[in-house]
């Protein structure tokens, strides 16, 4: 956010989107009430650090970290905001002061703080207790997002509830010491806002939310008859296709198969941040494919749709367009289209805070490409990704940037392209396959990724058992752990016996 920007906000004052809290060495609860209230309205700024008259009078320094680990910690215990929430507070400088803005997307759920309703009314936040009032904005939630429609004969076994411990492990992956980590299957599901109630007809149960993430493919086409997802390859044969891949299952594993194909078809060109070299295709595909899950109709008859042609990729979905215009970083203002999914996706890693994938994509296409990618909100929401395969933004720049000759030669995890290891030679090992081992540093590179995925698949797993799973000897695996330590890839937790590996 710039300073004049700001300004103008602090200019104008409070009203029904903005609120200005004073925040020292801790955050009020009144703060939590007019996270409630942002939620269960039209959504809002918390700008911490501010007067009520717009006067800046900053956070301590050393208090800032504090206060936003508890904030964070706070929104996310179901003991405090319910259902949780997942808010990335931003840090902002401002003429030699410290503020925290925190952007409160409007929400399907209705929010409680310590069991108590807030809506936002003009600049103050309301606790609300009349039963009618409370079924208003239950009811204003209902007609707003198609997600939050409850089927109340949908039952465990219609769930895909196998995939649970791997989402649990995914959110500590992403957050050491996540709530999900020690709830049980029942209070994750509560928690993610997966179980709703209609107030107008008393209906209980899982909701549409709960059936796209984790539903059985036939449930999922019980519900949504034309889900589906259709990812293209028209490179060579344009009338038709030269590859093709139809997906109709549960989003969690729809990300990983669309990435898998993004990847296969896309070349990985590499690009130095700092000492680290992060993979262009990696970010970009991500939030492509996150988008095209997320923020789409699911009741629509159009499928939704990932095109790879010679000159260009295109993502294609159904969409509750806003505006109907080409959007940038500097008109987006976020507005989820289904916040129960895009908060479930930003748990476990698989997205981001909402608008950080805007300007990702502009940042990282332009390096990609030497373009910036189209984003259109109208009824079909598009994002269109130029290619340009001989393109290097750091090669061109005087970089030591450089393109891989195929795909998946960067790290996997959850189907997120990671960062790339510098590999450096090592003993060859008679009981190392060949097939895994190649002298010009590939296999290298491919080995890692199996071990990576391994510990990804099974933190707990020792050294011994991964030498057993890839027929190497113990002492290969421990240098290719130590090169992997070494680059921030991995790193392990706990004692020695008990411990597990953590992906980062």
């Amino acid at each position: 956010m710039s300073n004049l920007n700001l300004e103008t906000i602090l200019s104008l004052g409070e009203d029904v989107g903005v609120e200005f809290k004073r925040c020292g060495n801790g955050i009020g609860n009144d703060t939590y009430e007019t996270v409630c209230s942002f939620s269960n309205r039209f959504g809002g700024d918390i700008y911490l650090g501010v007067e009520d008259d717009g006067t800046v009078i900053g956070i301590p320094e050393k208090a800032v970290p504090d206060n936003i680990k508890n904030f964070t910690s706070k929104v996310s215990n179901p003991n405090y905001i319910s259902p949780t929430l997942y808010l990335s507070p931003e840090i902002i400088e401002y003429k030699g002061k410290k503020i925290i803005k925190i952007h409160i997307p409007l929400s399907s759920e209705v929010h409680r703080f310590k069991k108590e309703f807030y809506d936002r009314v003009g600049d103050s936040d309301v606790k609300v207790t009349a039963t009618s009032q409370i079924s208003q904005m239950y009811n204003r939630k209902q007609n707003t997002f198609t997600e939050k429609e409850v089927y109340p004969h949908v039952k465990n076994e219609h769930l895909r509830l196998d995939l649970l411990p791997r989402i649990r492990q995914m959110a500590i992956n992403r957050q050491p010491g996540h709530p999900w980590g020690n709830m049980s299957d029942s209070e994750l599901l509560q928690s993610a806002g997966l179980l709703g109630e209609d107030i107008e007809t008393g209906r209980k149960g899982y909701n549409l939310a709960a059936i796209m993430l984790l539903g059985r493919d036939h449930v999922i086409k019980n519900v949504c008859p034309a889900y589906r997802t259709d990812a293209l390859l028209r490179k060579i044969n344009i009338d038709r296709y030269d590859d093709r891949l139809i997906v109709e299952t549960n989003l969690i594993e729809s990300y990983d198969l669309l990435v898998q194909f993004a990847e296969k078809h896309l070349l990985d060109k590499f690009h130095l941040e700092g000492y680290q070299r992060v993979s262009l295709r990696g970010i970009i595909v991500r939030e492509m494919i996150s988008n095209v899950l997320i923020h789409r109709e699911f009741k629509s008859s159009h499928f939704a749709r990932l095109i790879i042609e010679k000159n260009r990729m295109f993502t294609e979905n159904a969409n509750r367009a806003d505006t109907g215009d080409y959007i940038t970083p500097d008109n987006y203002r976020p507005n989820p289209k289904n916040p129960i999914i895009a908060a479930f996706f930003r748990n476990i890693w698989l997205a981001d805070e909402l608008g950080s994938g805007v300007r990702k994509l502009f940042e990282y296409v332009s390096k990609y490409s030497g373009k910036d990618p189209e984003m259109i909100d109208g009824d079909i929401f598009k994002i269109i990704v130029p290619l340009d395969d001989n393109y290097s933004f750091d090669m061109n720049s005087g970089g030591s940037g450089s393109v891989a000759p195929g795909a998946g030669s960067a790290f996997s995890y959850a189907g997120s392209s990671m960062y790339m290891l510098e590999t450096e030679p090592i003993p060859f090992s008679k009981n190392m396959d060949s097939k895994i081992y190649s002298a010009n540093n590939n296999g290298i590179n491919e080995l890692r990724n199996k071990i990576v995925l391994l510990m990804r698949e099974k933190p707990s797993i020792t050294t011994k058992q991964i030498a057993d799973k890839l027929n190497l000897d113990g002492r290969n695996v421990e240098s290719h752990i130590r090169a992997l330590k070494k680059s921030g890839i991995i790193r392990r937790e706990g004692a020695r016996k008990n411990g597990c590996w953590v992906v980062l």
